[in-house]
C-alpha cells in the first residue's frame, strides 16, 4: 500500500497521523508527505519568543522567511525521519492563503496522478465558510484535485486518469463510540498507535521553532490519543473518518472487536504513563 499525507503545514502531518504513518512504514508500506505551506508565519514561537526577551539573540530575531523556512524543514524531515515517512514534497505556497486558487489544485492534482497513491490524509475541512482556516482550505483544495486527477485524459492532458482508494480524514472533534451519537458523525476508523507513540512523541519533540516540543507533545498525545483511545479502547490511538463508502464480502468485524472485553478494557488501557516513559530532555 501507498499512503500519502496532504496537509497545509509541516507539523500536521505528525501531530494528525504521525502514529499511524509509522505503523504503516514497520509493515512496509511506502509513505509520501506534501506539504502545501512553508508553515513561516505560523506558529512562529521560537521567533516571537525571542523578541520578548531583554536581549534577544540576533540571529534568531533578525531571522527572514527564507531562514525560518530552511530551518523549519529541517524539523519536518527530522521528523519524518522517525516515524517513516519515505519522502517529504513541499510545496512552499504562502501560509496565509485563505482562498481556493486553480493552480495550486493542479498542481496538487498532478502531484497525486504521478504519486498514485492507494490513499489520501488529510483534514476534515471544519468548516467551509471559515476562510481563515488553512486546514480547511488545504482540504478543499485536495478534494478539488481528487476530482481534477481523476478527469485527466491521456491524449488531452499527457497523463492518465487516477482514482485513490480511500481518504481518510483527520481532526474530525467527535469521538463517540457508536452510531447514533450526533447523528452518525463520528470517527469511524481508529489506528491503535500504542506501539509507536514514543516515536510520535520524539517526532513532536523535532517542532521547538512552533513550541511543540517537550511539555506541549505530551499533552497532545495525552489528551487527544488519550481520548481517542478511550474510544478505541487501546492506550493512544489515532481517529480517522472516510470519504468514501467500503463495500466487504461479509460483515466486517475487526479482530480487536471481536477480542474486546468492555468490563475490563478501561484499566489495560490506563496503564502507560506517558510523561514518566517518555520523559523531557533537559
Amino acid at each position: 500500500m501507498k499512503v500519502m499525507t496532504i496537509y497545509a503545514h509541516p507539523a500536521d502531518t505528525i501531530t494528525n497521523c504521525g502514529g499511524t504513518l509509522a505503523r504503516h512504514a514497520d509493515v512496509g508500506d511506502e509513505v509520501v508527505a506534501l506539504i502545501l505551506t512553508h508553515g513561516g508565519r505560523i506558529h512562529a514561537n521560537r521567533y516571537a519568543e525571542e523578541w520578548r526577551k531583554d536581549a534577544p539573540d540576533a540571529a534568531i530575531a533578525g531571522a527572514g522567511l527564507d531562514d525560518i523556512v530552511a530551518f523549519k524543514k529541517g524539523e519536518l524531515q527530522r521528523a519524518a525521519d522517525i516515524v517513516g515517512i519515505s519522502r517529504v514534497i513541499t510545496l512552499d505556497r504562502d501560509d496565509r492563503d485563505a482562498a481556493l486558487h486553480d493552480e495550486l489544485v493542479e498542481t496538487v492534482a498532478e502531484q497525486i496522478a504521478a504519486e498514485r497513491p492507494d490513499v489520501i490524509i488529510c483534514d476534515y475541512p471544519q468548516n467551509p465558510v471559515m476562510a481563515a482556516n488553512t486546514h480547511t482550505v488545504a482540504t478543499t483544495t485536495v478534494l478539488a484535485a481528487l476530482g481534477r486527477a481523476g478527469a485527466y485524459l491521456r491524449n488531452l492532458d499527457g497523463r492518465a486518469e487516477y482514482h485513490v482508494k480511500q481518504v481518510f480524514l483527520t481532526s474530525l472533534p467527535v469521538f463517540p463510540t457508536d452510531g447514533l451519537s450526533l447523528f452518525g458523525v463520528r470517527n469511524d476508523v481508529f489506528v491503535d498507535i500504542t506501539p509507536v507513540v514514543g516515536r510520535k512523541v520524539a517526532a513532536m519533540d523535532c517542532f521547538d521553532s512552533q513550541g511543540y516540543s517537550g511539555l506541549f507533545a505530551r499533552k497532545l498525545i495525552e489528551s487527544a490519543n488519550g481520548e481517542a483511545g478511550r474510544a478505541a479502547g487501546v492506550n493512544f490511538a489515532e481517529g480517522f473518518y472516510r470519504l468514501y463508502n467500503e463495500t466487504h464480502a461479509v460483515l466486517p468485524v475487526t479482530p480487536a472487536a471481536m477480542a474486546d472485553d468492555p468490563l475490563t478494557r478501561h484499566v489495560s488501557y490506563s496503564r502507560i504513563n506517558l510523561r514518566a516513559e517518555y520523559p523531557i530532555a533537559e
